[in-house]
């Protein structure tokens, strides 16, 4: 009975390749251990791989953001309003990480927190307009369907009460967190 090698070379190989790198050295030298060690990361009931692919990555799958995308956020986030300044300037402060105008698939939220899934947008005067109101909506919709809360405010809320808007992000975020921030 043969011995199944394992799929991590003595030799080195790539790191997270689980061996094949070096497997496909050997196979290029003329060894057949290149063989046996590559078909043992198959799973033998379909073909398919017992381990991730480096190539692949981990994690869960994204949607691609558009180039035309990231220019845009790049600009927002060098030229804020008056009102994502100020709220910047607090949320920078808390436990938590927000990030500034982040490309996010084919839209750019005012501020977002990965780890608590949230999103803030900051509404001024033009959203009130039917047209805009619908397309907010839309965006509200894509997000939910990634997992993303969103609280949306109005510049006034910010101008009037930062202090009492920062508590309510404080509060939604440890909730979606599960823990106290």
């Amino acid at each position: 009975m043969r011995q199944q090698q394992s799929p991590f070379p003595p030799d080195g190989g790539r790191v997270g390749d689980g061996g094949a790198s070096a497997d496909l050295a050997g196979l290029h030298a003329g060894g057949e251990s290149g063989i046996a060690s590559c078909a043992s990361l198959l799973d033998h009931r379909d073909g398919t791989p017992t381990q991730p692919s480096p190539i692949e990555g981990e994690g869960f799958a994204r949607e691609r953001t558009p180039g035309r995308t990231v220019r845009r956020a790049r600009l927002l986030r060098s030229t804020p309003t008056w009102t994502e300044a100020k709220l910047w300037e607090r949320l920078r402060r808390l436990p938590v990480r927000f990030r500034r105008q982040p490309a996010f698939g084919r839209f750019v939220p005012d501020f977002a927190c990965h780890r608590a899934a949230l999103v803030i947008e900051i509404d001024g005067g033009v959203h009130q307009r039917p047209e805009v109101a619908l397309r907010d909506l839309e965006r509200d919709q894509w997000f939910e369907s990634q997992g993303y809360a969103v609280l949306r405010v109005s510049t006034g809320e910010v101008e009037a009460d930062l202090d009492g808007l920062l508590i309510r992000i404080r509060a939604l975020a440890s909730s979606r967190i599960g823990k106290v921030i």
